[in-house]
């Protein structure tokens, strides 16, 4: 069987909600009041979207919640990608990936090119162009975590941690929303031949 063609990015929300319409009587516009107690605190979202004719599409994430404390990291590390790419291996039937992901720094370090060439066995990556949404379907499905947030205002980040989580589990729960990501960044899932007359 062929391998999983996975394409990974990132995303996060802070306890400023996404702005989104919405509707209320003339003159009368809605407001919501954000109160600042974790001011600049956020969830950070790394996620795979996967891919194999003949299987459910996948999504597999991880959370990094960054809280504003001393000596804390805002960005994920090299320990938590490399925890995500070994539990796609171990998730997904066959473990083979291709991985698909953009020219973050990390995704180039020293370290994470070791560790890509000590797993040729199961891993294989490619680069996206510089700067090149429009060709990476996870921004898809981060579009529609960010769709369904609209207006939700979290009480602290744990409050949106936990709304995150099951936004991201109902998107896992259909895959359908996962493989509506592919045509338009002009891809699909089986080839069918020209006809010709």
């Amino acid at each position: 069987m062929g391998a999983w063609i996975c394409f990974e990015d990132e995303t996060g929300q802070g306890l400023r909600p996404p702005k989104g319409r919405t509707w209320s009587r003339r003159g009368h516009r809605p407001q919501m009041k954000v109160h600042g107690g974790e001011h600049g605190s956020r969830v950070s979202v790394a996620g795979l979207v996967c891919y194999r004719t003949g299987e459910r599409s996948r999504l597999i994430y991880r959370l990094h919640l960054y809280r504003r404390r001393k000596g804390e990291r805002a960005a994920f590390t090299l320990k938590e990608y490399k925890s995500m790419l070994q539990g796609a291996h171990q998730q997904l039937p066959n473990g083979k990936i291709v991985l698909i992901w953009d020219n973050l720094g990390i995704h180039h370090s020293t370290a994470m090119r070791a560790f890509i060439d000590a797993h040729p066995d199961w891993l294989t990556v490619f680069y996206l162009p510089a700067y090149a949404p429009d060709l990476n379907p996870a921004e898809g499905v981060w579009s529609a975590l960010k769709r369904s947030m609209t207006n939700f205002l979290a009480a602290d980040l744990d409050d949106l941690v936990s709304m995150v989580r099951h936004r991201l589990k109902t998107i896992q729960h259909h895959p359908h929303v996962i493989d509506g990501c592919l045509p338009p960044i002009g891809l699909t899932l089986t080839t069918t031949p020209a006809i010709t007359n």
